[in-house]
């Protein structure tokens, strides 16, 4: 978790057991690592990948490229088996030899694991969750926390130890990305009408992310302080997905980040000038801090529990 905007996990891409620091990301759905044939700055300070000292490799060749809101990677497809703990999958996934963006040069990954589905992969890769054979129950559930270092996941099922509440269970209305039926959005100004859109649960965005037209109005005179001492003072924002409706804090939507010891306060649900036909509310880190999210492939469901 960098500067608590990204979270990661350890997973092991061929025989001889080198780990990598992967965002798991429900909102794409190709694995990629960079590679030893990369040459870019940020291949340099990363673990790269080594075809050479892995017996499971295999070639395959075809073209990977990938464009992100920060910047891009582009390289090519090879085939090896992805570990997540004792859960292998024998799969395709990007090599990476060419990077740009800062973010990769900052962020601490070695690359992403996408757990979307797999209609939205690159070169039509079959996912991690799709292709491993490890698992009776085809699911996963993210715990994210304030401190970077308690946020962990669970494949398969929930952490039973933690006693959690189960709220609700949402089928997912399209397979691309974990969309969800979205019913409205409420602040301080009322309801916000979202029909026609979808919310798209995202581990891989730590902000909610909207059209303008949809976030003003729901934001539209909420000061947050950067100094954070209004936090307390916020309205409550509400998120209501089928007819369940999930209530946000100031203390949950806002993000405090430290920087050289200095901690700032920024509101962590914003608007963007999005494409028309982008129907999707991007629903990321600052809602499933407070909501415990399980994603199930078995039934293409979310659902969301309490502490």
């Amino acid at each position: 978790d960098y500067m608590n905007t990204q979270n990661f996990i350890d997973v092991t891409p061929g025989s001889n057991d080198q780990t990598f620091t992967l965002v798991p990301d429900t909102g794409s759905s190709n694995l990629w690592v960079y590679s030893s044939k990369c040459h870019s700055v940020a291949c340099l300070t990363h673990s790269k990948y080594n075809a050479k000292k892995s017996d499971t490799y295999e070639a395959d060749g075809q073209d990977f490229d990938i464009t992100y809101g920060s910047g891009s990677v582009e390289g090519f497809v090879s085939r090896d088996v992805a570990k997540i703990g004792n859960i292998s999958a024998n799969m395709g996934f990007g090599e990476i030899q060419s990077v740009k963006g800062n973010t990769f040069l900052v962020s601490k990954m070695d690359g992403i694991i996408g757990l979307g589905f797999d209609t939205i992969s690159i070169d039509n890769l079959p996912t991690f969750m799709t292709a491993t054979e490890d698992l009776d129950e085809k699911s996963f559930t993210f715990y994210l926390k304030n401190n970077p270092e308690e946020s962990y996941m669970t494949i398969p099922g929930i952490d039973e130890s933690l006693g959690l509440e189960e709220i609700a269970t949402h089928s997912v209305v399209e397979e691309s990305y974990w969309n969800l039926n979205f019913t409205k959005m409420t602040g301080p100004n009322g309801d916000i009408d979202t029909t026609g859109y979808m919310a798209a649960i995202d581990s891989g965005t730590s902000l909610i992310v909207g059209p303008n037209s949809l976030i003003q109005p729901l934001v539209d005179g909420i000061d947050v302080a950067q100094d954070c001492s209004n936090l307390d003072d916020l309205p409550t924002i509400s998120f209501t997905f089928d007819d369940t409706t999930y209530d946000l804090k100031g203390t949950d939507y806002v993000l405090k980040e430290t920087i050289l010891g200095q901690t700032q306060c920024i509101m962590g649900i914003m608007g963007a000038d999005l494409p028309e036909e982008f129907h999707y509310v991007i629903v990321g880190d600052v809602f499933m801090r407070p909501y415990p999210s399980k994603f199930s492939r078995d039934d293409n469901t979310v659902t969301f529990f309490k502490y």
